[in-house]
């Protein structure tokens, strides 16, 4: 699901080798340090052509007004927070400072288990930069004064990432001081990103409140917080993405393509990775109604867009208005601007889960993701430069180069992923029952135009992305057998291989939500802002009123 992933080579720890435009073995030092992929099916498939993915990124990202789809648009930038916990590399929590070796053999099996945010924990020097002076709490920051009182013309505490600031160079001042810096990409993902650091300290207080030892107290906040996370990933998160049938199936028999059996650290299939989870780029929306300020009839008025979403980021923009998005220097603000709090009431349906006094407020309504599908809002034809780490290098970047569909559909054939028709065979062969694509669902009507040597190539040989949400928007917009698969079965793999597992603690049962026994995003963020005191939309003229003392100092 994230925009941002500019690797070009993969380690596959089932073959040791690095894969990439040219094979080559791994040398000592890259399966020391290199993420720990795996393939699941080989290929025997010509690489498609670049005519092909071409006319694929093209159709893809064509204009098209915001649809929206069934699922609350939230869940978009979870899921981009969810894959950087699945996929991060260590080599980049200590900002700049070595992580011993022996931390890298122990952290490169993707787990849900939160790394994203703890990093290696508060006892280890890479990290400790990370949490409050306790060593327990994660450090929050700091939103910059950016208009009309009562709320906007505050400096916020709590509800901005914290940020390098003085502690490191100037060029890297708005730069997010967090254990994976590309969930500060766009503002929906470092919001996101936020309410988790809130949850964990939340999580403290309140044990700490029951009387739990100060010695053990992180470990303890720990474990509850990942085994919520897991909770709400399994029950509430997955089965708006995945087909019910497959998910049920997964995580009552087992999974039956995947390290089927596997026992340990897990690996990241680049099936997942390239293609299959990718399933999110089509969920972002060009237009946000955003807070009180960036949405209809709001004290600005425009819309939240998804340029502002970039630009209003310490790795893709500069957190500055009217600013050079390329620049990571423009612009005079340091810290995000207070008027850009996310409003969660519309980004997540708390109405319909139980807290209608959370519901949007008169003439707006829940932001919704577009369905997912072959189609991406066109913004993303031209992605800032940031997101892909190309900002700064002096290098022209190739107008395709900016598109993403484009830049996912080269990586897969860069990795030399599998076909669908491959995967198809490759499940069925697994005893797995597949109804597979047919060339007229492959084409749809988008396509038609296209030479019929394209469209011969399309639909024999149909890149993996493009045939997993084909699948999905033919199957009612969630992935199905293909994708569906390939994200129910990591998603396991991820929870059983992590060091905190609900699947390894069948007593486990969620205690923080609102209903026992259930445990869902609204129920984490109820946790992370005090609603009462209107910390979960405090922009909107509408909703409680907290006092300033209260607003700076929360967290």
């Amino acid at each position: 699901m994230a925009i941002r992933h500019n690797r070009n080579l993969f380690y596959l720890a089932n073959k040791g080798t690095m894969c990439g435009e040219v094979d080559r073995p791994a040398t000592p030092a890259e399966e020391q340090r290199a993420f720990r992929f795996s393939r699941i099916v080989e290929s025997g498939s010509p690489a498609p052509s670049d005519a092909l993915l071409e006319a694929l990124a093209d159709g893809m990202t064509r204009q098209a007004p915001d649809t929206d789809g069934p699922i609350p648009a939230g869940f978009t930038y979870l899921g981009q927070f969810v894959d950087h916990d699945l996929t991060r590399d260590r080599t980049q929590v200590a900002f700049g400072t070595a992580v011993p070796p022996d931390q890298l053999v122990q952290a490169r099996s993707p787990a849900l288990d939160l790394d994203s945010v703890y990093g290696e924990g508060p006892h280890v020097a890479s990290s400790a930069a990370f949490y409050q002076a306790d060593g327990v709490r994660l450090k929050l920051g700091k939103t910059k004064a950016s208009g009309a009182p009562p709320i906007e013309s505050l400096d916020l505490d709590g509800f901005d990432l914290p940020r390098k600031g003085a502690s490191g160079p100037p060029d890297e001042a708005r730069q997010a001081l967090i254990a994976d810096p590309r969930n500060d990409e766009n503002l929906a993902v470092a919001q996101t990103h936020l309410s988790f650091l809130r949850f964990h300290n939340k999580v403290c207080d309140r044990l700490a409140a029951d009387g739990t030892p100060s010695t053990v107290l992180f470990e303890r906040a720990r474990e509850m917080v990942v085994k919520h996370y897991q909770w709400m990933l399994r029950f509430d998160f997955l089965p708006r993405i995945v087909d019910q049938a497959i998910i049920d199936d997964v995580f009552s028999m087992g999974r039956r393509f995947f390290e089927v059996g596997a026992q340990g650290f897990p690996t990241m299939p680049i099936e997942f990775s390239v293609a299959g989870y990718r399933l999110g780029h089509s969920m972002i929306r060009e237009l946000y109604d955003w807070n009180a300020v960036f949405g209809p009839g709001g004290s600005i008025g425009d819309f939240g867009t998804l340029e502002n979403l970039f630009r209003f980021s310490g790795t893709s923009g500069n957190l500055s208005p009217g600013s050079d998005l390329n620049n990571p220097l423009d612009g005079t603000f340091e810290r995000l601007p207070t008027n850009w709090i996310a409003d969660w009431t519309r980004l997540y349906d708390f109405a319909t889960e139980g807290v209608p006094a959370l519901a949007p407020e008169a003439g707006h309504s829940v932001n919704m993701a577009r369905p997912i599908d072959i189609r991406l809002t066109d913004p993303l034809r031209t992605l800032p430069l940031g997101s892909f780490g190309a900002r700064g290098s002096g290098l022209a970047v190739p107008p395709a180069q900016m598109n993403l569909a484009f830049r996912n559909l080269v990586r897969g054939r860069m990795v030399r992923l599998a076909t669908g028709q491959e995967m198809v065979l490759a499940m069925q062969n697994a005893g797995i029952a597949i109804q597979p694509l047919t060339s007229a669902e492959i084409l749809g009507s988008e396509f038609n135009a296209l030479s019929q040597a394209l469209k011969d190539e399309l639909v024999t040989a149909t890149p993996l992305w493009f045939y997993t949400l084909r699948e999905a928007g033919l199957r009612g917009g969630k992935m199905g057998s293909i994708g569906g698969r390939i994200v129910a079965e990591v998603f396991h793999r991820a929870i059983e291989g992590s060091n905190i597992s609900i699947l390894r603690d069948p007593f486990f049962t969620p205690t923080l939500g609102r209903v026992a026994g259930m445990f869902r995003m609204t129920d984490l963020l109820g946790l992370a802002y005090n609603a009462p005191a209107g910390e979960m939309r405090p922009l909107s003229v509408n909703a409680p009123r907290p006092s300033v003392a209260d607003m700076q100092t929360s967290g």
